[in-house]
């Protein structure tokens, strides 16, 4: 009977011990496993469910939730994708797990991440060891990331076909100063990494869509002029559409901050087409007999060469404007018309008259003379008168259409905008206008401008500004750069034509004859369209 009884007392201590041993046991295991609680993290993450990755978190902040919020808010968080790498077991109740992330923001599309997912056993569960570079590693030693707009006042041209301003087309000091005129306030976006202590970081930066103006420029047409002028400095080429008086190229290489389009210089010989103009209009036909021996004397006053001095002796007046006698046009001027009538002339051209490109303009001055020198040297472009060179393309663009046109860059509603309203359009002389056509036909034909490689259906005329100190007006080498300055510089050289519904000016400054240098830019831009 006792023996029976310490059986059923041992049975008892041993179910006892049992009972605690797995008590023990039980009490020592661990809850789930880490790749349990990194799927669940990344889950609730995707879905933003932030306070179930609060309770995965072991010990996380206050402002866990609202830290998580206030990114996806303050950076126009729209969604966000996670992609978890292999784990990676660290031993001793650790692992980690290596993620990528892209985070689409509102204002600048995809923004990928790389960070970790660290992960150890807490209070006997897996638990997310959260820090704020689990979020993003940026955020890390302080980090914050800040969203904020950028205001710009912008604004960009493009040309009459709606593209971009060609690369290196020396239009530019044009096209900058203009800007401000169409710039609207627009605003970017800018993402910036701040650290304590350490200079703002851009990250990403949206820039301002800047407003859009069409303007007259073409871009076949200024790529040309513009590679025309390449290697050739002091220069400019100005493009006028005859039938609207529309800027096409505006290319300009001047130094010493001249302008094609505001500043004036001595035209030379390109100033005997309004010289033309005017003999035409006092009754000297094209095809009359004029002398142009090689020197001419004003009876009492001075002489005035041709250039070498050549004599061509009795020779149509056309022909004589083809080979640019300058003893054909001071002995037909001086004898024929009076200074006023040649400035009347000069005005009915555009002289005098305001230019409103939208970026200024002026076309110079055909001042009135009671001194024979220099109403002689004016006939010829050499003596007071100045033009510049939009100026002497707008003539050129005026003999072919038939009308003198105010040139534009822009619109003409932008233009009385920017400037006021532009002067009216002025018809010339049909008369006049067809002999000066001939003219100009017959300096590409067999004058001046003959077998110097410019294209079938050119006509023009060409010009040598020389101007030494016998007769020159005061201060003219300071405020016009005339052409054969007090310091020995060379002549300026021109040349203005048009072909169809193109006219335009060449014109280099101190670059010698117009033959020899203008012409030959004039046949590469021409040549290039």
């Amino acid at each position: 009977m006792r023996r029976r009884r310490l059986i059923v007392l041992a049975i008892a201590v041993v179910a006892v011990v049992g009972a605690s041993a797995f008590a023990v046991l039980a009490s020592n295991r661990v809850k789930g496993s880490a790749s349990q609680t990194a799927a669940a993290y990344f889950e609730a993450w995707r879905k933003g469910n932030i306070t179930t990755m609060e309770r995965l978190a072991y010990q996380p902040p206050a402002d866990f939730v609202a830290r998580h919020r206030a990114l996806s808010e303050e950076l126009h968080v729209r969604s966000i994708q996670l992609t978890p790498g292999p784990m990676k077991s660290l031993g001793d109740g650790a692992a980690e797990v290596p993620f990528a992330g892209v985070r689409q923001l509102a204002e600048f599309g995809a923004w990928p991440f790389d960070s970790t997912l660290r992960l150890a056993v807490r209070d006997r569960a897996w638990k997310v060891l959260w820090a704020p570079e689990t979020l993003h590693p940026l955020l890390k030693d302080g980090g914050r990331l800040e969203l904020g707009e950028v205001d710009i006042t912008a604004a960009e041209f493009v040309t009459t076909e709606g593209a971009k301003i060609p690369n290196d087309s020396y239009a530019e000091a044009y096209l900058d100063p203009l800007k401000p005129e169409f710039a609207e306030a627009n605003h970017g976006w800018e993402l910036v990494l701040k650290v304590p202590g350490q200079p703002d970081r851009p990250l990403l930066t949206k820039q301002p869509e800047a407003n859009v103006e069409r303007i007259t420029l073409s871009r076949p047409v200024q790529a040309a002029a513009a590679r025309a002028l390449d290697g050739v400095e002091d220069s400019t080429i100005v493009v006028i559409r005859p039938s609207t008086g529309e800027i096409l190229g505006l290319a300009d290489r001047l130094e010493e901050n001249y302008s094609a389009v505001r500043d004036v210089f001595p035209p030379g010989s390109v100033f005997k087409t309004i010289t033309a103009a005017a003999l035409l209009k006092s009754g000297l036909e094209p095809s009359a007999e004029v002398g142009c021996p090689g020197t001419y004397t004003i009876p009492g006053f001075r002489p005035f060469d041709n250039d070498g001095e050549v004599d061509r002796g009795l020779i149509t007046f056309t022909d004589a404007f083809a080979h640019s006698c300058n003893t054909t046009f001071v002995e037909q001027t001086t004898t024929r018309l009076s200074s006023k009538d040649l400035a009347e002339t000069a005005a009915e051209w555009g002289f005098g008259r305001p230019i409103m490109t939208g970026i200024g303009g002026n076309c110079g001055t055909v001042p009135e003379t009671d001194d024979m020198n220099m109403f002689g040297a004016d006939a010829i472009g050499q003596g007071e008168v100045v033009t510049s060179p939009l100026c002497m393309a707008a003539i050129a663009a005026a003999v072919q259409s038939g009308t003198w046109r105010s040139p534009r860059l822009l619109s003409e509603k932008q233009v009385r905008r920017v400037e006021g309203e532009p002067p009216k359009d002025v018809p010339m002389d049909e008369g006049i206008v067809a002999a000066l056509r001939d003219m100009m036909t017959a300096v590409v034909d067999h004058g001046t401008a003959a077998e110097a490689g410019l294209p079938e259906g050119v006509a023009g005329k060409t010009g040598t500004a020389e101007v030494s100190d016998e007769g020159l007006p005061e201060g003219v080498a300071a405020t016009t750069g005339t052409a054969e300055v007090r310091d020995g510089g060379q002549p300026h050289a021109w040349f203005i034509g048009y072909r169809d519904d193109l006219a335009f000016c060449v014109f280099v400054r101190h670059g010698g004859s117009g033959r020899g240098t203008a012409v030959p830019i004039a046949a590469r831009f021409l040549n290039g369209l």
